[in-house]
């Protein structure tokens, strides 16, 4: 699936313990993954940051696009630039083999461009660059212009509006939910402490009365 990653120019974008990683992974890779003659190569990129079943559907219908499915995914400062400082959720590293394990995907292109380049374009041989219709993110560039230049752009409708945000607001929710109910508990055993205590006292107060005789 990774046969790009040994190339000497996608090596040059990559640095550091990520590097050793994309190598390791390499090894399982196989030249029956590689694109096909006849072929036609699709191209999303983006963060696909705790794939979720939004994002599965998404890829399912990219792949319906050609035959031979190329993700490229953001590095994490780029990611975090879009989308604010609470992102990525999921390192680089994890994302890769969350999307790598997806059945839909041939390639992954890590620390893919952003924006899209024709060096990309090129490199790959791209037939077509998709984008869903829900966009996450604040994007202040047409970050596939280069693809609509060439006219091989296309906006896709997976069926699925569940995004990455949906889910995290979604635990949030759920978290607070959670602890509301837990501190709902603990005031009604902390309460229900004090009236058994209270209980004992006034037992414990009672005793001596009834044993007391009058003169």
């Amino acid at each position: 699936r990774l046969q790009s990653l040994g190339k000497q120019w996608y090596q040059r974008r990559v640095r550091g313990n990520l590097l050793q990683t994309n190598n390791k992974i390499t090894q399982f890779s196989s030249p029956a993954n590689e694109p096909r003659p006849g072929d036609r190569i699709v191209y999303t990129a983006g963060a696909f940051d705790l794939m979720h079943p939004g994002l599965v559907d998404f890829l399912e219908a990219a792949k319906k696009e050609g035959s031979y499915l190329i993700v490229g995914l953001y590095e994490d400062h780029v990611v975090n630039e879009y989308k604010g400082s609470q992102y990525p959720i999921q390192i680089l590293q994890e994302r890769v083999l969350s999307v790598l394990a997806n059945r839909n995907v041939d390639e992954v292109l890590i620390g893919a461009p952003y924006p899209l380049t024709e060096e990309v374009l090129d490199h790959f041989k791209i037939d077509v660059v998709v984008q869903g219709i829900i966009t996450e993110g604040d994007h202040d560039t047409d970050h596939y212009a280069v693809a609509r230049k060439r006219g091989i752009y296309k906006q896709i409708d997976s069926g699925n509006p569940l995004t990455t945000d949906d889910l995290v607001l979604r635990i949030i929710s759920n978290r607070k939910q959670f602890m509301a109910r837990n501190r709902a508990k603990q005031l009604k055993e902390l309460n229900n402490i004090k009236k058994m205590a209270e209980i004992e006292a006034a037992k414990s107060g009672e005793a001596p009365a009834c044993s007391t005789s009058s003169n």
